[in-house]
């Protein structure tokens, strides 16, 4: 790519990523983005604040000669965990932040983007732009998963926005046979990836295969049915422990017949992928359906022979539902049963854009694929989603996999 294009790509994406947050935002009250449902989520407002604070604070204050800050104060209300940045302000508080209002932060985002513009051309800072790009894009995502909580923990069970629910794939469960051997795992040539994408090394497979589909609604309606979440014999130690302590019985936002979506209670689509499972409940599911969980080795063996920008993900502004298609990415993020590990030779980046990813490799388990509010082209065979094996907020669910 000639340096001119590659120019103008960085300032298209850029303008089209950070239009986007604003456009998520644009159906809120100052209310609605102002709350703060439980500490794992965020207010909207905190995460359109929270990904200009990284343009400000990794690109022009550090590379932009002259640039002063929009509010001197803002840097502790923004900065989320990076400890090479100094103190902030409680996680579990943000939704104590009636102020700045959301006007104040679009001004914020103008201010910044306005100086932004100078950095874009700069070839030597590209791939940390890319870093703040991707980086809005998983903020994006986590947006639509914290509003959806936020108002389903109204009685009123307002809407985001409005949709007309598809009708879900379902159907009968084919597999992808894979006959095992040596997999070349991690990213690797050109390209962005986050850094704990790599490197990339070789695995050992046993053969395997791996669902053509999603796990349905009809088919946990069914593993409920049957006693899954009063048969302890199906759960991990700790699984149990959670479904015992915490009164779990269904899968999050299922009440009766209906599920909670952006937009308001919605009549279930048996034939609709399940979401907002965790990893325990993922892990029991497998188990009394007589198959597992694919490791994320096995799942990016396949994955790298599939369109990672296919499926049902993100294009623009608007309520997300699951509705199921035939791609392996979209519609949920897809459980493994490979614990958040460093590959090896992993080694963190320089300085505390360092503190990404790396600190959070202890105790969570690997999602890979892509979710119905993932924002389209962001994925890859490669990328390792992650989360805590008890959390269901986002859009989380399975795909079976067996040896063979």
């Amino acid at each position: 790519m000639g340096a001119a294009l590659a120019d103008s790509y960085r300032v298209d994406s850029y303008r089209a990523v950070r239009a986007l947050s604003e456009a998520l935002v644009a159906p809120l009250s100052d209310a609605d983005a102002t709350l703060q449902s439980m500490p794992d989520a965020s207010p909207a407002k905190w995460h359109l604040a929270h990904t200009t604070w990284f343009f400000e604070t990794f690109l022009l204050r550090d590379h932009l000669d002259g640039y002063r800050l929009f509010d001197e104060r803002w840097p502790f209300l923004f900065n989320s965990y990076y400890e090479a940045e100094g103190p902030r302000h409680p996680r579990a508080a943000r939704g104590m932040l009636a102020r700045p209002a959301v006007s104040e932060l679009l001004a914020y985002r103008a201010h910044v983007d306005d100086a932004m513009a100078a950095l874009l051309g700069r070839a030597e800072l590209a791939g940390l732009i890319e870093l703040g790009l991707a980086h809005e894009q998983q903020h994006q995502e986590l947006l639509l998963t914290d509003v959806k909580h936020a108002l389903w923990s109204n009685p009123l069970g307002p809407a985001y926005a409005l949709a007309s629910p598809g009708a879900g794939s379902g159907g009968e469960t084919g597999w992808i046979e894979h006959p095992g051997g040596i997999a070349r795992i991690g990213h690797a040539g050109q390209g962005f990836a986050f850094d704990n994408e790599g490197p990339s090394h070789r695995v050992l497979l046993e053969p395997f295969a791996l669902a053509d589909r999603l796990v349905s609604n009809a088919e946990w309606a069914a593993f409920i049915a049957d006693g899954g979440y009063r048969t302890p014999a199906l759960w991990l130690s700790d699984g149990w422990t959670w479904v015992q302590q915490e009164k779990i019985a269904a899968p999050l936002y299922w009440h009766e017949g209906e599920s909670f979506t952006h937009a308001g209670w919605q009549d279930r689509d048996p034939a609709a992928p399940v979401t907002h499972v965790s990893y325990y409940e993922a892990d029991a599911f497998a188990t009394w359906a007589g198959a597992r969980l694919p490791t994320e080795f096995e799942w990016e063996a396949i994955g790298q022979g599939h369109d990672a920008a296919a499926g049902n993900q993100l294009d623009e502004a608007r309520a997300v539902l699951p509705t199921g298609s035939a791609s392996l990415f979209g519609d949920c993020w897809q459980w493994t049963r490979s614990a958040y590990l460093p590959y090896p030779r992993f080694r963190p980046a320089e300085g505390a854009v360092g503190e990404y990813n790396g600190k959070f490799m202890s105790g969570q388990f690997v999602l890979k694929g892509a979710s119905c509010a993932t924002p389209r082209g962001h994925s890859r065979a490669s990328y390792r989603n992650f989360f805590y094996p008890h959390q269901r907020w986002q859009f989380t669910g399975l795909r079976l996999a067996k040896d063979i």
